[in-house]
């Protein structure tokens, strides 16, 4: 294929929760997503959907057959919320999006909507959210030898926030891997005429991002015993800024267990580039 590559970027998050990580001074989510499309496919074109903000939102097969990706964003709605139609238009977008062919990635919500649009499981996690760092994620056998993963440590670390997991895959779906706080951590599902990997982390995410995602959702947090108060964690939050900006800081390093499956580009958008090289690539060109 000659041309540059077009995508699309499906943001699940409706506007006044938009508006709301913005405020704190958060990246909305398509955005971070659209930076690394363009940064590692360069010249593509990307659109951005928004289905949360218009009840008569539709696309038809030929509107998604033009492009060669679609990317999900992370969400806070709930996927298995069969009266919320704001749900409902995006499991269904996604079982279209299967059908059509096209590639689809995405993190965090997008894991389970690749899952649960396939006939897959999500519930609420029984341990409540997992937020900040998703610690010590390990490839299972199948992510080991998935091309998701080239260039991947075995064991690594990634950002995250989520209060559901995936609990039963669907037929045609892989585990690639997983921690002792959520067993799926990452999925690559085939479904119908398409493949859909996914990830429950957010690789999109970096150090800033996920400090300002903490202070955004801070009373929640300090709710559920994530922080004593709000200058407790007004401290973690200016730490972990402060090592975004200086990311050799040894000290800061060592007192937030953080290293370089994190802090490094290369290594935390590995699963991105990969599904765009490995993914989009092959069947853009056998188009």
């Amino acid at each position: 294929m000659t041309q540059p590559y077009r995508f699309l970027i499906i943001d699940g998050y409706a506007k006044s929760s938009r508006c709301e990580l913005e405020d704190a001074g958060c990246s909305t989510a398509s955005d971070l997503f659209k930076g690394l499309l363009e940064r590692y496919s360069q010249g593509c074109q990307v659109d951005m959907a928004f289905p949360s903000d218009d009840d008569k939102f539709s696309m038809t097969d030929s509107d998604i057959s033009a492009y060669q990706g679609v990317i999900w964003t992370g969400c806070n709605l709930t996927i298995y919320d069969k009266e919320d139609a704001r749900v409902t238009r995006q499991v269904n977008l996604a079982r279209q999006v299967y059908n059509v062919g096209v590639p689809q990635f995405g993190s965090c919500w997008a894991a389970q909507m690749a899952v649960y649009a396939a006939g897959g499981t999500v519930q609420p996690h029984p341990k409540g959210r997992e937020m900040g760092l998703a610690r010590k994620i390990s490839l299972t056998p199948e992510g080991r030898s998935h091309p998701m993963y080239e260039g991947k440590p075995t064991v690594f670390e990634g950002y995250i926030s989520h209060d559901d997991e995936i609990t039963h895959m669907p037929a045609g779906g892989l585990i690639l891997s997983g921690n002792s706080y959520t067993r799926v951590q990452s999925v690559a599902v085939r479904h119908l005429n398409g493949t859909f990997w996914a990830t429950q982390y957010h690789p999109e995410y970096d150090l800033k991002e996920i400090a300002r995602l903490i202070y955004c959702r801070a009373d929640r947090l300090i709710k559920r015993g994530f922080f004593k108060d709000r200058d407790a964690m007004q401290a973690y939050v200016d730490k972990m800024v402060a090592l975004y900006q200086e990311p050799d800081r040894k000290d800061l390093r060592w007192e937030l267990c953080i290293d370089d499956d994190v802090l490094s580009d290369t290594i935390r958008h590995c699963e991105v580039i990969n599904w765009i090289h490995k993914l989009v690539n092959p069947t853009a060109e056998g188009l």
